[in-house]
């Protein structure tokens, strides 16, 4: 098991894990519209943050997907300032290649 080195990083990357998890359901895992009740309430809440809340949770997003191995995981979390309303474009393009 990883070692965090905070508690907001190991809180992030449940939360990462979560979304990951709700936005990759089929149907039959999950009820559609309860994912996207999921995917919403996550997006209102973290566009409640305060700037310095958000800049810090951007920063941790960044370093997770410098750190992920998997393609399809780095591109989730590249995309997860803009998917959730963090940022206007994705924050780290190019991150992918």
């Amino acid at each position: 098991m990883p070692v965090y080195p905070s508690l907001t990083r190991a809180l992030a990357v449940a939360l990462v894990d979560v979304l990951w998890f709700v936005e990759g359901c089929e149907d039959e895992q999950m009820d559609p519209d309860d994912a996207v009740k999921v995917l919403e309430s996550v997006a209102h809440l973290v566009t409640q943050l305060t700037s310095d809340q958000r800049s810090e949770f951007i920063d941790l997003l960044g370093s997770m997907a410098a750190e992920e191995t998997d393609p399809s995981r780095r591109e989730f979390l590249g995309g997860f300032p803009e998917g959730f309303g963090f940022v206007e474009d994705d924050f780290w393009p190019g991150i992918y290649s």
